[in-house]
């Protein structure tokens, strides 16, 4: 499959690494010669400098009718051009978009027909994500499946925490009419399968998925005390800032930082309830004067990762009792202190999750990227009856042929979800949700969600 991406930036740069080793013929389109150059020396990929809208250098990058355009730059309006040019020109098969303004994403159909396939959005994602964990505490990762019904979650073993040297079904007996599976651990950064009888360890980041419904239950058994999230700080009024703040400022105490006194303006008009000030979130006499010690999530969202990663610092060293980063590096994900920075967030991360699921000829409703340093992956796929299934249909589950390092975490049939520990039959349209922890036979996974029978 031919794909070409467009931006050599962190997004682009992180999609094109990903597709790379999947045996995708990519071609990255940039006008910075350097990063383009770093690219194709560390991965197998083709490379052109040029204008990523303009025809010919999409020309000379190959683009044909079976090309998946992926137009991730940093400029809006140059990603919806690409799209429109290589769908009206060029007859491309499916375009991926970049847009970072939300009212772009509402009016999509003022760009033409069917110009723009798949609109992407890393500032909604993470404004969403972090609504999800402020919403629900404890948490440091919350995932959706199967349309809402099914939501995957880790939760970190912190020690003198209740999880730490408990055996696993210790906690489905206090909660024994909730219906939980954990597929995976991760300890020092390595995946474990685990058992009823496995002892969960101080730092292991423990991934569970159940109902919708349940998990403020669960995650009242797993966190320490019950604990509000009432009162927000936001460092930094960009996109992700500001629509964080409007989204939460009806249900929160809600107070933004914001360097710029033109941004602190429009602002103070656009937002009904929170407190606007002006200043920087690393000033730490505003933060003693703004009562920081009383902040229950901090949230440091600036486009500058290290002025994130210091007002966390700065907030937790003065009291904050939860600090919320987004890092556009993902490299600094295993080098920040954790008794600093609670929970770190990657627009790349997501945006990579978003874009693989639209790529594969299988029938994904869902993809997410867990881990980029080590891969970990989790699919929800959709069962169809083609040649690697059609003898599965009335076996039990437990017959399912997966690969190494892929685990089943759950079914999901006709509105109802249920754990792989059940004795339950493969059936046509069955969702399933699989966990990858390590490198593994992708295809060998996918091809149980083709529709196509040979």
């Amino acid at each position: 499959m031919k794909i070409i991406v467009l931006g050599a930036g962190k997004v682009g740069s992180n999609i094109a690494k990903n597709l790379s080793v999947q045996s995708y013929d990519i071609c990255v389109v940039d006008k910075a010669v350097s990063k383009l150059k770093k690219l194709q020396s560390e991965y197998d990929l083709a490379i052109v400098s040029g204008h990523a809208s303009h025809p010919d250098v999409l020309k000379k990058a190959g683009i044909d009718s079976d090309t998946i355009l992926i137009s991730v730059t940093n400029d809006d309006e140059v990603n919806i051009v690409a799209c429109q040019i290589a769908k009206q020109i060029f007859d491309v098969k499916k375009t991926i978009c970049r847009l970072s303004d939300s009212s772009y994403i509402k009016n999509l159909s003022a760009f033409g027909k069917e110009m723009i396939d798949i609109p992407i959005s890393p500032e909604l994602e993470v404004t969403d994500h972090i609504i999800e964990l402020i919403d629900h505490p404890g948490a440091e990762l919350i995932e959706t499946f199967a349309d809402g019904k099914v939501k995957l979650v880790s939760v970190k073993a912190k020690r003198g925490g209740k999880l730490v040297n408990r055996e696993l079904k210790s906690i489905k007996n206090d909660i024994p009419d909730i219906d939980t599976f954990v597929p995976t651990i991760y300890r020092k950064n390595k995946a474990i399968v685990p058992d009823g009888n496995t002892v969960i360890k101080e730092n292991d980041q423990v991934y569970f998925l159940s109902a919708e419904k349940n998990i403020d239950s669960i995650l009242k058994e797993m966190r320490d005390q019950t604990v509000d999230s009432s009162r927000i700080m936001i460092v930094g009024g960009g996109m992700i800032g500001s629509s964080l703040a409007s989204s939460l400022e009806n249900k929160y105490k809600v107070k933004v930082l914001e360097t710029s006194l033109e941004r602190c303006e429009m602002l103070s008009k656009d937002l009904n309830k929170a407190i606007v000030l002006n200043g920087d979130g690393s000033d730490e006499e505003l933060l003693r004067s703004e009562n920081i010690e009383n902040i229950d999530v901090f949230c440091a969202l600036t486009d500058d990762d290290e002025t994130n990663i210091m007002s966390a610092f700065l907030a937790k060293k003065l009291g904050a009792r939860k600090t919320l980063i987004i890092l556009n590096n993902y490299a600094y994900i295993n080098i920040l202190p954790k008794s600093f920075v609670d929970l770190a967030l990657s627009p790349q991360r997501m945006t990579v999750s978003l874009v693989m699921q639209h790529l594969s000829s299988a029938d994904l409703p869902q993809e997410v990227l867990l881990n980029m340093t080590s891969g970990a992956e989790a699919l929800e796929g959709v069962i169809h009856n083609n040649h690697k299934t059609k003898d599965l249909f009335g076996k039990t589950y437990r017959d399912l042929p997966l690969p190494e390092n892929a685990v089943l975490g759950a079914i999901v049939r006709n509105g109802s979800i249920f754990t792989p520990s059940k004795n339950i039959n493969v059936e046509m349209d069955d969702h399933i949700i699989v966990f990858i922890n390590g490198k593994t036979d992708k295809d060998q996974i996918e091809a149980l969600f083709s529709n196509q029978i040979n």
